[in-house]
């Protein structure tokens, strides 16, 4: 293995680890995630520096970040906007017995950022209208077949670039299981991926009721998220290209940027969530965002610790059946 390069950072708040990475896993077997069983977190990515692995786990009272390849140093310089430096939650004010309860019981819930908006992109698309377990196994299959070795842990992948991404050939989207328009969508924004992660490094700075963090004390982040464009003008970005709607702009910004206030509308699951925990009764888009109104600012944050929460309407039915579109 390659010797790492290291940084011990101790947060000034409570910090769960497990509960502010888990965002950015996709699906137990994520080539480009892993998690030990002593609690160490392993995350590969690629950096505007070249493909990076980052390390993660407590040491006593501090995080120690061990980071391996070409990208290390930028994704030590990154640990804190990672781990949610820049959420203000202490701004965050419960309104209901429930949302009480959850966030005294998961205080160390952050919402951390990435500054990768095309690596937050990608399986968000391939998570557009299908279950989870066939996105996963598409994102799986798409990093073993394209993605290089992560440094320091070459069982993990780095994901592909997106001039990689461009010339996936079509049979090898058909193989991972994810169908043309799914394609076409990730490939449309592989052409036009370094304008976005612009639109989400610049802007006009400072703090936004929408979600979108200002700077943290100590000083602007390398990565283009402290002082990142306004969360409507990133939002409107992404919408603008063909195939990325609300839900996929929500999910992006959420990784990404680290938006508490982006919510996901048009979830399967959500609206459920959230009307049966505040109302004890079914809502839709329409009723749930009228429910986190009170919340503008940190609407994503309550709908994370209403799933936390374990509450939902009572299933009826029979479950979604999972589709495999490499047999079509």
């Amino acid at each position: 293995m390659d010797e790492a390069r290291v940084r011990v950072w101790r947060p000034p708040f409570a910090l769960d680890l497990g509960l502010t990475l888990w965002p950015h896993r996709r699906g137990s077997g994520d080539p480009a995630f892993r998690t030990d069983r002593d609690g160490t977190f392993w995350r590969a990515s690629f950096t505007p520096d070249g493909p990076g692995t980052l390390r993660l786990r407590w040491r006593g009272d501090a995080v120690e970040a061990g980071a391996y390849g070409p990208g290390a140093e930028w994704l030590l310089e990154g640990v804190p906007d990672l781990l949610g430096a820049g959420d203000v939650p202490e701004e965050f004010e419960p309104l209901h017995p429930v949302v009480r309860e959850a966030a005294r019981r998961h205080p160390g819930l952050r919402i951390g950022r990435t500054g990768r908006v095309f690596e937050a992109l990608v399986p968000a698309v391939l998570e557009q209208k299908v279950l989870g377990v066939e996105a996963w196994r598409a994102w799986a299959y798409l990093l073993r077949r394209f993605g290089r070795p992560a440094p320091g842990a070459p069982a993990l992948r780095v994901p592909p670039p997106p001039e990689v991404w461009i010339r996936i050939p079509s049979w090898e989207w058909h193989r991972s299981g994810a169908e043309a328009v799914r394609a076409r969508t990730i490939i449309g924004a592989a052409r036009v991926a370094g304008r976005l992660e612009k639109v989400f490094a610049g802007g006009s700075g400072g703090s936004s009721p929408q979600g979108v963090q200002g700077v943290v004390a100590g000083g602007s982040s390398p990565h283009g998220v402290q002082g990142a464009a306004a969360p409507g003008m990133a939002d409107a970005r992404l919408r603008s290209l063909p195939g990325i709607g609300v839900w996929t702009a929500a999910e992006v910004r959420q990784r990404a940027a680290g938006d508490a206030d982006a919510v996901s509308v048009g979830d399967y699951h959500l609206p459920g969530i959230v009307g049966w925990a505040l109302t004890g009764r079914k809502v839709d888009d329409a009723g749930m965002l009228e429910l986190l109104a009170p919340y503008a600012g940190h609407r994503h944050r309550v709908t994370r610790l209403l799933a936390l929460s374990g509450g939902g309407p009572p299933r009826r039915g029979p479950r979604l059946p999972v589709r495999d579109y490499r047999s079509f």
